[in-house]
């Protein structure tokens, strides 16, 4: 039989680490779906508050010298990637400037971006990407789901190029739905398992030739960055991820709109083992994920031992996804410092999603979600910490409890307030690790109305405090739950 715990409404202080927000929710508005997304984007950027020590970002400043790739030889309607490229690399030569693609539609293979260049996709501009495996060769260096490879890279690639961007109100658009690179086999089961993570990072080749499978390219993929601005762009039927710095260190992406609904794994925005990040007024409609953060996967993610921190995502909207703003499942370098505020979920799946899995390794701490709305199909705040059976077997077993090693993720110091939910399924639906319960989860000033209500498993230190919740179930299920405390709570049923 299970062991269920059945709480009682209490009423007291509890004895919590807290966040540290500013104002009492009640006089803090929440925003409206006109004052974010891409569409409310203002020509400035905001200075930055945050619950942690974060600096303030500015654009990157680059030379008054601008080159447009039509000086190059570069015609409409023709592929471009020879005089895109030696636009590039003069620009970055001379020591910087802006690189001009004007309005038209150009075809190009891959792209890399070098330092102190500003890629400008102007509007009416439409920089259409090939779809062929030889498009994205030679194998670069990069991560496949937090594992470091040599392979495609991006439609967009820069490695270790600082003071960089991709601007301007035009479209990068990937290859048709029958190109090679979507269709190319690629390994069966859990990329773990598929790559040889004992062999040097530069013998991981997988570029589709002599028998090696190959893995897609990311839309826009920076590695080992500093000081990145991605801004006003659209992009449009990505192979896989969207925008993904990885390694990177100053990155502002604001006024972007991605579209990639029906794309599997089309994961809107994914920082991965990178810190000091601002987003904000961004639209994403996606066939995975929307915000995404990420810090390495298993052995190999500790081994690199490099966190996402300092996260600050805000004015932004999220219609389409499988989660609106998702931590996990690679949580193996850290993920923590993250600041959502005043944002709007409209139509994604989930709305706060966390994911780990036993063998991840890692963990998750010091997040901070306030003033948000979210109308949402699936369950509002949602913990998958064990997985499924299909990616890790047994370890996907709630019990027996398994010793504790250094693959063992943790989840702690979460903090809500001042969120309106509406969905139709579960306010919370959430299984922790029994080993190592989910801990310290504080919830307070948040309006719910939804399907069902509560299930929990494995947690310690819970509190809902300030809140109502307008429920048609209003069952509450809590297995292995350690101190989880209600109090202020108004729970009505709803037909």
């Amino acid at each position: 039989m299970k062991n269920i715990t059945t709480i009682a409404l209490m009423f007291f202080l509890a004895q919590v680490v807290r966040a540290q927000f500013s104002t009492p929710a009640s006089e803090e508005p929440l925003v409206t779906k006109e004052e974010v997304g891409a569409h409310a984007l203002p020509a400035d950027i905001a200075p930055i508050k945050a619950p942690f020590a974060m600096p303030q970002l500015n654009r990157p400043k680059f030379a008054a010298y601008s080159l447009n790739i039509m000086q190059l030889g570069a015609k409409p309607g023709q592929k471009v990637t020879k005089s895109i490229q030696r636009a590039i690399d003069r620009v970055h030569k001379r020591g910087g400037g802006t690189v001009v693609v004007p309005s038209g539609v150009w075809y190009t293979s891959r792209i890399e971006l070098k330092g102190n260049v500003n890629l400008e996709i102007q509007e009416g501009a439409e920089l259409r990407v090939g779809g062929e495996i030889e498009d994205f060769l030679p194998a670069v260096f990069t991560r496949v789901e937090g594992i470091e490879v040599m392979s495609s890279g991006g439609f967009i690639y820069a490695h270790k190029a600082d003071n960089i961007g991709i601007t301007g109100k035009g479209k990068i658009i990937g290859p048709d739905r029958d190109a090679p690179v979507r269709t190319a086999p690629g390994p069966k089961g859990v990329v773990e398992n598929a790559i040889d993570q004992s062999a040097p990072v530069r013998e991981r080749v997988y570029d589709g030739h002599k028998g090696r499978f190959f893995y897609k390219p990311k839309s826009i993929c920076l590695v080992e960055c500093k000081n990145v601005l991605i801004e006003g762009i659209t992009i449009e039927k990505s192979v896989t991820w969207n925008v993904t710095p990885i390694y990177c260190d100053g990155v502002i992406i604001r006024g972007i709109t991605v579209n990639s609904v029906g794309i599997p794994t089309g994961d809107g925005i994914d920082i991965e083992s990178s810190r000091n990040v601002l987003i904000e007024y961004a639209t994403l409609n996606n066939g995975d994920d929307c915000f995404t953060m990420k810090s390495g996967r298993d052995k190999d993610g500790i081994r690199v031992n490099r966190p996402t921190e300092n996260i600050v995502v805000r004015y932004c909207l999220s219609e389409a996804g499988h989660g609106a703003i998702t931590t996990g499942s690679e949580t193996a370098g850290w993920i923590r410092n993250v600041y959502l505020h005043d944002c709007i979920f409209d139509g994604t799946d989930r709305g706060f999603r966390f994911k780990t899995r036993r063998p991840r390794g890692g963990g998750v701490e010091n997040i901070y979600y306030e003033r948000v709305r979210m109308n949402i199909k699936r369950h509002a705040l949602e913990w998958d910490l064990l997985g499924s059976r299909t990616y890790v077997g047994e370890l996907a077993d709630r019990l027996p409890k398994r010793p504790i090693t250094e693959l063992t993720p943790r989840y702690r110091n979460l903090f809500f307030r001042n969120v309106v939910i509406h969905t139709e399924e579960n306010f919370i639906k959430g299984k922790g690790i029994p080993e190592v319960p989910l801990t310290n989860v504080v919830m307070e000033n948040l309006d719910i109305t939804s399907g069902q209500n509560i299930y929990l498993s494995d947690v310690k230190d819970f509190v809902i405090k300030n809140s109502v919740i307008r429920s048609k179930d209003q069952s509450i299920e809590i297995i292995e739950g350690r101190n989880v405390r209600f109090e202020n709570v108004d729970m009505f049923y709803r037909e």
